[in-house]
């Protein structure tokens, strides 16, 4: 299963294609509205607009051999413990060997532009992020359905 922190995600698209070509499951879920598929390999969760509530969705349901495309940190860091293969939409994994790293360069910057020290601008996405994503994302979509075959599941 491959579970999207759907909200500002630039790469809907790109995970559509590769799932379909793995012939994977995919859940958007986001706080606002998705576009809607009648793909039945496609599934669409509204969450409310709480805080976090996106990510606590995904945390609470993605586990060991899932796919997990996120942006935020610390969404990232539940679903590694849980097991699931995580990347970001630039084609960044997060993973055992990275995520206490990336948690504590988060909490960094988040403390810098706290003080003023930093404006906090983030690089725009570029054809190089996306490129980089599809190829990120169809090797962990490889390995997922590599674990599901070996623990007996269907591929």
């Amino acid at each position: 299963m491959i579970y999207v922190d759907a909200d500002a995600c630039p790469v809907k698209p790109e995970v559509l294609k590769v799932a379909e070509r793995h012939g994977l499951e995919v859940t958007f879920v986001a706080n606002s509205g998705l576009r809607p598929s009648r793909d039945p390999m496609v599934h669409n969760v509204i969450v409310s607009n709480a805080f976090d509530a996106a990510d606590n969705w995904i945390a609470e349901h993605a586990g060991p051999g899932d796919v997990v495309v996120t942006a935020d940190v610390p969404l990232a860091v539940r679903c590694v413990v849980t097991g699931a293969f995580v990347s970001g939409p630039t084609g960044r994994v997060f993973d055992e060997s990275n995520i206490g790293m990336a948690s504590a360069m988060r909490d960094l910057g988040a403390h810098l532009r706290e003080t003023g020290e930093s404006k906090g601008y983030n690089a725009a996405f570029s054809p190089k992020d996306r490129s980089r994503f599809l190829e990120t994302f169809d090797r962990l979509c490889r390995r997922a359905k590599s674990l599901s075959t070996e623990a007996g599941g269907r591929p």
